[in-house]
This record gives C-alpha cells, structure tokens and sequence, in this order.
C-alpha cells in the first residue's frame, strides 16, 4: 500500500501564509496525479489544486481552484514523491481540513498496481 503523510496546517491570521507538504511512503514506481483537496463544516470536498503528470514530467498540466487561483501555489517533487501547497493571502472561507491525494503505479512488473490514496488530513483554520 501508499500512504501519504501531511504536515503543515494550523492556525493563522487573515492575509497570513502556510505550506502544507505531503509525501507518499511505499513501493511508489510511478506518479501520475497529485492534488490537494478541502472540506468545511457542512461542505463536499473540493479540488483545491491538482497536477495532472502525462508524458512531461517536467512540464505537468496545473489546475487550480478559482478560490484560490492567484493566492495558492502547487508544486510536485516527483523524486521525493512529494506535494507542497504554499497559500498566501489566507481568508477566513479557506479555513477547511485540507486532503491531499496522489495516484500512480506501485510495485514492479507483475506486481505493479495501480493506487489512488488520501492523506489523514490536516486542518487550516483562518482567523478574522
């Protein structure tokens, strides 16, 4: 199996700053998406950002949220099998418990599968 370890998260100000990090633990031989998700109180989850590996490992299409397009930055480290989430100009609406999600293949040869896993979560809460 893969797992994923988040850390970053808390409290903060309004216009304040986090990173969130997450990292897969496993048998990882390849990834092919890497997101990060939210859900308030009462609310669905919801794709916050995500990038999306095809044939460029360099160059991964990016998809981002029109809530925080302009204020959150995603980036993959595929070598450490690792995504950050850098938000800036936090508002009080991003406060949620944040998920990341990464897929891909694990394993070699016949034992190679395919995996999708969510991390624990990890909760942001913007004050006023």
């Amino acid at each position: 199996q893969v797992q994923l370890v988040e850390s970053g998260g808390g409290l903060v100000e309004a216009g304040g700053s986090l990173k969130l990090s997450c990292s897969a633990r496993g048998d990882v031989t390849q990834i092919t998406t890497m997101a990060w998700f939210r859900q308030a109180p009462g609310n669905q989850r919801e794709l916050v950002a995500a990038l999306r590996y095809a044939d460029n490992k360099d160059n991964p299409e990016t998809i981002y949220a029109d809530a925080v397009k302009g204020r959150s930055t995603i980036s993959g480290h595929i070598s450490e099998n690792t995504v950050i989430l850098q938000m800036d100009g936090l508002k009080p609406e991003d406060t949620a418990v944040y998920y990341c999600n990464i897929g891909g293949v694990r394993g070699l040869f016949s034992d190679s599968r395919v995996f999708l896993s969510w991390g624990q979560g990890t909760q942001v809460t913007v004050a006023s």
